[in-house]
């Protein structure tokens, strides 16, 4: 009995052992090989003239790759220690191994829709788009989720199946457009030259890649006659533009006596004869 404790004792001991130089492997090889590959793939892009964002979408996927192999080969590790074969195991499991089969199918959707995604250049990490009923920035294109932030701070994970009808904001430049009311008792002509030396301020603003110009009246409201104001900036800084011109424009109105209309109703009153 004494001696079945000693050799129970020394087999634990040997698998704890082993257990322990397979986590502190883990432990060291995964940052490691995250550093190598980061530096390899940013001193090599660097040569070929990629763009940051590319790099950027190249770094997540490959890590997220990484991550996937080496936990696998990890868990693999595990079950050798306890002398477990995987085939086998997975095989006698019917059940398990039919649900694992349609499970599968949704993963290889996830793969190829994303492999597809990265082939034609759709989205990169830090682009601004709109897609499955979210819209945000990139953060990571995985190989199986993309995770996009919502401007309100929201991080979603979108499983690539549902990608569809992508909307891509950050190619080429973005239009900056304001409306802005007048009375109906200010002269449009008057107002539209304001409006113009506004947009001519605004001309030289290196946010700015064409105009700002008026266009003219964009319609006319129920109190207000209501001018546009369109140009054509910089990427991701059209909101910017926009904040900054409606701020100007308000101040030119207020010196020159233009008034910016609120909603109101007119009623009126009509006295019958008795």
């Amino acid at each position: 009995m004494q001696f079945n404790l000693e050799a129970i004792t020394e087999i634990a001991l040997g698998i704890g052992l082993q257990l322990l130089v397979i986590i502190a492997a883990y432990l060291i090889i995964n940052p490691i090989g995250r550093k190598i590959i980061s530096r390899v793939l940013h001193s090599s892009t660097k040569k070929q003239k990629i763009s940051e964002a590319r790099v950027l979408t190249l770094e997540k996927l490959l890590l997220n790759i990484y991550s996937y192999v080496l936990i696998f080969i990890f868990i693999t590790m595990i079950f050798g220690v306890f002398e477990l074969e995987i085939g086998p195991l997975i095989a006698s499991a019917g059940v398990v191994g039919l649900a694992i089969g349609f499970g599968a199918q949704g993963l290889v959707s996830d793969v190829v829709t994303g492999f597809f995604i990265l082939l034609e250049k759709q989205i990169e990490v830090g682009e601004y788009v709109t897609t499955a009923g979210y819209d945000g920035i990139v953060e990571e294109l995985g190989l199986r989720t993309t995770q996009i932030r919502s401007f309100d701070g929201t991080l979603n994970y979108i499983p690539n199946r549902h990608l569809e009808g992508i909307s891509n904001h950050s190619r080429g430049t973005m239009r900056a457009l304001v409306d802005i009311g007048i009375s109906y008792n200010d002269n449009i002509d008057h107002a539209m030259h304001v409006l113009q030396t506004v947009c001519d301020n605004f001309s030289i603003d290196e946010r700015f890649v064409d105009g700002p110009q008026v266009i003219g009246v964009q319609s006319l409201g129920s109190s207000d006659v209501v001018l546009r104001v369109i140009g054509q900036t910089q990427n991701m800084e059209q909101w910017g533009c926009e904040r900054d011109m409606r701020k100007a424009i308000k101040e030119a109105f207020d010196r020159n006596g233009i008034e910016i209309p609120f909603p109101q109703q007119v009623t009126h009153l009509i006295k019958e004869k008795s």
